[in-house]
């Protein structure tokens, strides 16, 4: 190879070289750009600061019943509710029927017995006598009115119309249960949301407590490293352990973002709030625990609380009504009629007259359906069966809600003594982890006992936090299985 041929292949090596940094970085370049772009929008984002707030949970319902859109639709079913009393009622008033007419009237055509046009038809006049008039072609005024005015006053209708406004009031009644059970429900799912965001808040206290007491025995365990005394394996096996606390701190965070978020939601917050529990009025309630009220009072303020039972007893009393109704409509009705009638011209008479009548009258009509004796009798039949439907149905609501008190506040009860127990238990494992860690630090102890006493240590408090969040939640659920949340 001569040196013109070496000389190109240089050249071309120098080429391919600038060519291969030149395409790299316009790759790092559009990289770079992307980035920035990215950067810029989510700029705003992180430039929005989450807005922390410390709730009580009579804080949260008091939002729940401004903002929840489930209770909301109740309150405007009661609004309907309010209105169908009112249309009920307006039964009782007189009804008023007014009517205007004006018309054209065509002549009027007489005809013989016979259907014949050629003959008369005598006409009697009130004191002129027998007047033949030509069948045929009558002329009849053309023009006419006519205004009527009737008002009528139902004085009897069998007690249909005094049962439809309790019916009205009773369904008013169900909507204001309906509202305050929804209002309940909201509540109560609002307090396991703030009760899971409390335990996990607590859970991420203990695990960060762990956090930093693992990292202090790290640091002087590599103190007592580079003095001889601790060999690296043991170093390594805290240092796996604070790796797994973080992961576990990692999990016990993003859980609680989820459980803020659906907080947030449901009461209709900025998406950016976060929701901080008042740890004092939770103790507070802790400790109002202890001093808990008989089974038998709880029992007691069910039967008057519970929503269940207080609609089911509605029920029955609208059951007691539908058979009035149906018995109603076995019964006559009587209304009061009067009617003036103002109309012309006058064309009941043979020869019509162009003139303006006014008659009325005023009286008393009787309406009543034979039909209704063999008809209505299974509508009857039908009104009292389901009225004994309707109270075998409270009494099913009694004995639920019986069993759940019963149930709940022996789960309360069992929870308490939960608590105590592992409120012994978390004295206990700390105890032993001061133990075993002073005799491994005098090197009386393994490696494995100190972290075996650290684990339990960890296990015993999660445990505790547990127990207290869950003797919460029974207490709660017991207030609202007797509806006094």
């Amino acid at each position: 190879m001569n040196n013109g041929q070496r000389l190109q292949e240089k050249n071309n090596e120098q080429q391919y070289i600038y060519l291969y940094f030149m395409n790299k970085l316009m790759v790092y370049f559009a990289l770079a750009v992307a980035l920035m772009a990215g950067e810029a929008c989510l700029m705003p984002i992180y430039a929005q600061e989450r807005a922390v707030q410390t709730m009580t949970l009579t804080t949260l319902y008091n939002l729940a019943d401004q903002q929840s859109q489930k209770v909301r639709v109740s309150e405007a079913a009661l609004r309907a509710a309010n209105e169908g009393v009112a249309a009920a009622k307006a039964a009782l008033l007189p009804s008023m029927d007014l009517s205007l007419q004006g018309s054209y009237t065509g002549n009027a055509f007489m005809l013989s017995r016979g259907f014949s046009t050629h003959e008369t038809t005598d006409y009697a006049v009130p004191g002129v006598g027998v007047i033949p008039v030509p069948n045929g072609k009558q002329d009849t005024p053309h023009w006419g009115n006519s205004f009527t005015a009737q008002v009528s006053q139902t004085v009897y209708a069998g007690g249909a119309i005094r049962s439809g406004i309790r019916m009205a009031e009773l369904n008013k009644e169900m909507a204001e249960l309906d509202v305050e059970k929804n209002r309940q429900e909201v509540r109560f799912l609002l307090t396991g949301y703030y009760l899971d965001l409390c335990k996990l808040d607590n859970q991420i206290e203990v695990v960060r407590q762990n956090i930093a007491l693992t990292r202090q025995e790290i640091n002087q365990m590599k103190a007592r490293h580079e003095q001889g005394t601790v060999l690296q394996n043991d170093i390594t096996r805290y240092e796996f352990q604070l790796q797994s606390l973080e992961l576990t701190l990692t999990k016990l965070t993003d859980a609680s973002t989820i459980i803020n978020h659906q907080l947030v939601t449901t009461l209709h917050l900025p998406e950016l709030t976060v929701i901080v529990p008042d740890k004092d009025e939770l103790s507070i309630e802790i400790n109002a625990i202890s001093a808990i009220s008989a089974q038998e009072t709880w029992q007691r303020t069910a039967s008057d609380n519970n929503l269940g039972i207080r609609q089911a007893t509605v029920a029955t009393s609208l059951a007691e009504q539908k058979i009035r109704q149906a018995k109603a409509k076995s019964l006559p009705s009587v209304a009061v009629v009067a009617e003036n009638n103002f109309f012309g011209p006058y064309t009941q008479d043979l020869i019509p007259k162009d003139c303006n009548a006014n008659v009325w009258f005023i009286g008393i009509g009787v309406k009543f359906s034979l039909g209704s004796l063999w008809k209505n009798r299974h509508d009857i039949r039908k009104a009292r069966i389901e009225h004994q439907q309707s109270q075998e149905a409270l009494a099913l609501a009694c004995e639920g809600v019986e069993n759940s008190v019963q149930a709940n506040y022996t789960n309360l009860l069992t929870s308490y003594t939960e608590v105590k127990t592992q409120q012994k238990q978390v004295e206990l494992a700390n105890q032993n982890y001061s133990v075993v860690q002073n005799r491994y630090q005098n090197e009386l102890a393994l490696l494995t006992d100190t972290v075996d006493a650290s684990n339990m240590k960890l296990s015993a408090e999660m445990a505790l936090v547990d127990a207290r969040i869950n003797m919460l939640y029974n207490f709660y659920k017991l207030k609202y299985i007797t509806n006094t949340l």
